[in-house]
């Protein structure tokens, strides 16, 4: 028997001594060792989708676990995420997959609280060779016991199905739950299965923009371990619309209840049974928010262009990259209230942040949302209104639904594109002209961005 094993140790002296001896052990297939939670995660991913595609080298259809590791060995010092809850993960997403931790401590606390993650075993440091060959093999014949066992039914070994996708505001009232409302919309319009998290747990507005009222919240779910379908089902409303809706609590300080490990459990349990999960994570960084960020497929980022919102984008993607929830380039940022007569323009806040920003900016248009935010139907807005054609055709660049049909929901009007004036018609022709704001050099550009260059802060 072949056994596939993927080491995660993030220290390269462990790392070294973790490949020489599973490079004695008979019949192993060890990959290269990766360095970090993310990467083991992406890893996996990786596999799972080779497998849904089928591999050139397997004849006959593909099995959902053809490609994914029998063993994958977790060191204790992996991060950012703590080694534990990397388990558990691993474990609900994979649960063909043998999970072995190597610690320095193999107490019987540690032991208990590793088999209750979800591990197969506990391997002490400094590594032995024969203890490390007995876990990876038990480990090993436990996972091929599981396959086994799945037999015809080994979609369930996919992990989750549906795309994450987090919207997080740059600072308060830039419009993130607009957003993140009309984009689970537009998805939703395309026929797939979309679920709304707000995850604004302090001041979540999800309910008051679609005008519900349920007794159930995430916060409901936040001391379950593993959560059934019908628990799920409880908690989640299902709302005209088709959406289902998991709202934040009425009452803010029950918030601090849904920690890192309750939002990775939540979460991978509605990418279980939806297409798509939009999480609107608000304006504050919580531990929940930081996990679904860091977890997410695209991890969008809302601001306005202004200088105090491009630079309070700048200071939560450089918080993002410290405490390595997410890399700024797979950060993609929304302007949202985009005018014609703004001098900072998308390709400037791109520079500015170091993101990826999206091809398609929102208008300013508040009057065509006032009647709606005010009566709480933001599922009835204007199907002409430029915001909301901008936001559904945001939805199509992300491939949230098929490109071509987004394009046709903003083909109705001329408004929905931001027209030149005269003088940048000319500028396109003949060049910038000296002092235009905007331009680098000029007066406009100067006095807001300074002389050390675009929002470079102290």
């Amino acid at each position: 028997m072949t056994i596939r094993i993927l080491p995660a140790v993030g220290d390269p002296d462990a790392a070294r001594a973790v490949s020489s001896l599973l490079s004695q052990l008979p019949g192993a297939e060890p990959g290269p060792p990766v360095t970090d939670s993310t990467a083991l995660v992406n890893a996996l991913d990786q596999a799972v989708s080779r497998a849904a595609a089928g591999s050139p080298d397997r004849p006959g259809p593909p099995s959902a676990v053809d490609e994914l590791p029998e063993v994958v060995l977790v060191h204790e010092r992996i991060g950012p995420v703590p080694a534990l809850e990397l388990i558990r993960d691993i474990a609900l997403r994979f649960p063909a997959v043998g999970v072995v931790l190597i610690t320095t401590d193999a107490g019987p606390a540690l032991f208990a609280a590793a088999m209750d993650a979800g591990a197969r075993g506990i391997v002490g440091l400094p590594l032995g060779y024969d203890e490390l060959a007995a876990r990876v093999q038990a480990a090993a014949q436990w996972a091929a016991g599981v396959r086994v066992h799945l037999g015809g039914g080994q979609e369930a070994a996919l992990g989750p199905a549906g795309t994450l996708v987090t919207v997080t505001g740059a600072k308060g009232g830039v419009g993130t739950t607009v957003t993140a409302v009309q984009l689970a919309l537009a998805a939703r319009a395309a026929g797939r299965s979309v679920a709304l998290v707000d995850m604004d747990l302090q001041s979540g507005d999800v309910a008051s923009y679609l005008d519900v009222q349920f007794r159930r919240s995430i916060v409901d779910l936040a001391d379950i371990q593993d959560i059934s379908v019908r628990v799920l089902q409880d908690a989640v409303h299902a709302h005209h619309t088709g959406l289902g809706l998991l709202l934040a609590p009425e009452e803010g300080e029950r918030g601090e209840e849904v920690d890192d490990r309750a939002a990775r459990t939540v979460l991978a349990a509605l990418r279980s049974r939806y297409e798509l999960v939009v999480v609107d994570c608000g304006s504050q960084m919580q531990s929940a928010s930081a996990a679904a960020v860091e977890l997410s497929d695209t991890a969008l980022l809302v601001t306005t262009p202004d200088v105090v919102c491009v630079r309070a984008a700048k200071r939560l993607v450089r918080l993002w990259d410290r405490l390595q929830i997410r890399k700024a380039e797979d950060t993609t940022t929304v302007v949202n209230r985009l005018t014609r007569n703004t001098e900072i323009q998308p390709p400037l806040v791109g520079k500015a942040t170091g993101t990826r920003v999206a091809r398609t900016p929102v208008p300013a248009a508040f009057k065509e949302l006032q009647p709606y935010v005010d009566a709480g139907r933001m599922q009835d807005l204007d199907a002409r209104s430029t915001v909301r054609q901008a936001l559904w055709a945001l939805a199509g660049e992300l491939g949230l639904v098929d490109a071509p049909a987004a394009a046709r929901q903003g083909r109705g009007s001329h408004r929905a594109r931001t027209p030149l004036t005269g003088r940048r018609r000319k500028a396109l022709t003949a060049g910038p002209a000296a002092g235009e704001p905007g331009v680098p050099g000029a007066p406009g550009a100067a006095g807001a961005f300074g002389p050390a260059g675009p929002y470079e802060e102290g």
